[in-house]
């Protein structure tokens, strides 16, 4: 728990003091005095101030950050027509002021795209297994073997690639045309017919709805008890299980099966070990299971071979992915949120704080790479809402600014109140139903 609150602290705390720097750098190179940045909420535990004036400050909710301008609530007055308070300013810096905390949040996330790309990670290959039958995947033909190669003639370097481009049509249904190597060389295009797709949280993998699995690993010897049938036989870690007895290309469980079968008997085994196919025989012993029954045993750990591969880019390259990752995440984003607003995708897709929280501690868990990768998932989102045209959002104040550019003058104080208002229930009422839809799968 303590290491999950700690993933999730230091993510949110690093997103949202980005998005408040945004906000400062492009105020400070308009002439408005910042008054304060803070670095966490609440009782100031640490402050410093600079030449221009502004306190920097280590507050002590350490869960994003803040700036406070001259004339804003519980600053210091400006003088009449100071031409470094925030209100002071044409309406042409206002906006871009507002607008740099989000667009922050989105640059943020392209430098951390940027530097997954650079730094490479290893991601299932898109191998793919047998379709079930009646399956969109198999009415389309794909078969066992089958490698992604291309999804609308853009290019697929892995599993997680496949499954991000296709994210779109699972919603709104379609045809797609994938383009594949078949395990013969042979290039193929598919044409995958998609019925639109429940998108929930805890719904089905909607890949495996559609009949995309990937290829079943195949068994490979991870560990040996010494002294064992399988050490005897001369098996040695890292050799994969190409077949056994009758069974071609058997899973870990049929390995299982077989050996547990065959205790006392000769079973030929062939292998694969760096490269070179190899044939042995092997005999399992007869030792009894936890009910008592007596069965075969190698003594050999199983794992799974998995075909991986390094999905790394140059810096030109890994920048561009950055950029196009960003903007393809802005634009499903936008599209979800219309999708939820016309019923057309679950509002369970909410997530507040709880969920949130837990995604940060187990992607730590996984490794840097997947952390990286869900905080520039989460800046993005971070980007998104707060661009929405809700009052009290950056987005809001946006709107107000493009009504006042329309009209020419301010708008009336009476509209900000109520806009004010409005927006306020709106907020209220999206963070009622992220905190059910946390609760909701917790308890679940």
């Amino acid at each position: 728990m303590l290491f999950t609150l700690l993933a999730f602290a230091v993510a949110l705390g690093v997103l949202i003091t980005f998005h408040e720097f945004g906000h400062y750098w492009v105020a400070r190179r308009c002439g408005v005095h910042v008054e304060r940045f803070s670095l966490g909420f609440g009782k100031v535990l640490a402050r410093r101030v600079d030449r221009n004036g502004t306190e920097w400050a280590i507050s002590a909710i350490p869960l994003g950050g803040y700036v406070k301008f001259m004339d804003e609530a519980g600053s210091a007055p400006a003088r009449s027509g100071d031409r470094r308070a925030f209100n002071q300013q044409p309406l042409r810096n206002r906006a871009a002021i507002v607008a740099a905390g989000p667009f922050a949040n989105l640059l943020l996330a392209v430098v951390l795209y940027t530097l997954l790309g650079m730094l490479g990670t290893m991601q299932p290959a898109p191998v793919l297994g047998s379709p079930p039958a009646d399956t969109p995947a198999a009415r389309a033909g794909f078969e066992a073997g089958d490698r992604i190669t291309s999804i609308e003639r853009k290019g697929v370097a892995s599993w997680n690639d496949a499954r991000w481009q296709l994210m779109d049509v699972f919603s709104r249904g379609g045809a797609v045309e994938v383009q594949v190597e078949s395990a013969m060389g042979h290039i193929r295009t598919r044409r995958l017919f998609i019925d639109p797709v429940a998108v929930e949280p805890d719904a089905a993998d909607p890949m495996a709805e559609i009949g995309l699995q990937l290829m079943a690993p195949r068994p490979m010897v991870r560990d040996l008890v010494p002294g064992g049938a399988g050490q005897a036989a001369g098996l040695k870690q890292g050799d994969v299980i190409l077949s056994i007895g009758s069974t071609d290309a058997p899973t870990a469980a049929q390995v299982v099966e077989t050996v547990q079968q065959s205790a006392g008997q000769h079973i030929p085994i062939t292998l694969e070990r760096d490269g070179t196919v190899l044939s042995l025989n092997i005999t399992p012993r007869f030792e009894q299971d936890e009910k008592g029954t007596p069965v075969g045993r190698i003594g050999v750990m199983l794992g799974a071979d998995i075909a991986m591969v390094n999905v790394r880019y140059g810096p030109l390259e890994s920048l561009w992915k950055g950029v196009e990752r960003t903007v393809d995440t802005v634009i499903l984003s936008f599209k979800m949120i219309k999708r939820m607003v016309f019923g057309e995708v679950s509002l369970r897709n909410v997530s507040g704080p709880v969920t949130i929280a837990d995604y940060a501690g187990q992607t730590a868990r996984v490794g840097l790479a997947a952390y990286i990768s869900f905080m520039a998932l989460i800046s993005v989102s971070i980007g998104v809402l707060n661009l929405l045209p809700i009052p009290m959002l950056d987005g809001g104040h946006l709107f107000y600014y493009a009504l006042e550019g329309l009209r020419g003058r301010p708008l009336p104080e009476s509209w900000l109140v109520t806009g004010q208002r409005i927006g306020m229930g709106i907020l209220a009422a999206l963070m009622s139903l992220a905190f059910f839809n946390d609760l909701t799968r917790l308890f679940s």
